[in-house]
């Protein structure tokens, strides 16, 4: 696989991991990085855009359900949204949890900045975690 294809990739597939369909783009990173088909911040970079434009799509469709003025589930989401604001959106590499964090932001029309600065800030974090404990296993066996 020529490197150009590996980081399209790593791109589509972080892209597709952040939205509702299944995927696993942390075991893509992992076996990029143990074929050294980039350096890992180009890796972690790429893994991040995806990740986070995935992301982003989720808050935008989560702009396109409309807000209902009586609804015990929104006031409880609101009220948990509220007290952590878009800072919870560092919780938006988690599976499952982390895709259903991005559409209720956006349901609850969060201010965009702070909810994409959490969202790419958390996603980031999770890649760079992930690629430093693969390439510290990597200086360990040798």
């Amino acid at each position: 696989m020529s490197d150009a294809l590996a980081l399209f990739s790593l791109f589509s597939g972080s892209f597709l991991s952040a939205t509702l369909l299944p995927g696993n783009s942390e075991a893509l990173l992992v076996a990029l990085l143990l074929a050294e088909k980039s350096s890992p911040l180009m890796l972690v970079a790429v893994a991040t855009l995806g990740n986070s434009l995935g992301g982003a799509t989720n808050f935008i469709l989560g702009r396109l359900f409309p807000l209902r003025t009586q609804s015990r589930w929104r006031e409880r989401a609101q009220g948990w949204l509220q007290r952590f604001g878009p800072a919870a959106l560092l919780l938006s590499w988690a599976p499952v949890v982390g895709d259903l964090l991005c559409l209720l932001a956006g349901w609850l029309r969060l201010a965009w900045g702070p909810a994409l600065f959490f969202l790419c800030l958390g996603k980031a974090l999770r890649y760079a975690l992930v690629a430093a404990i693969t390439l510290q296993g990597i200086s360990w066996w040798h």
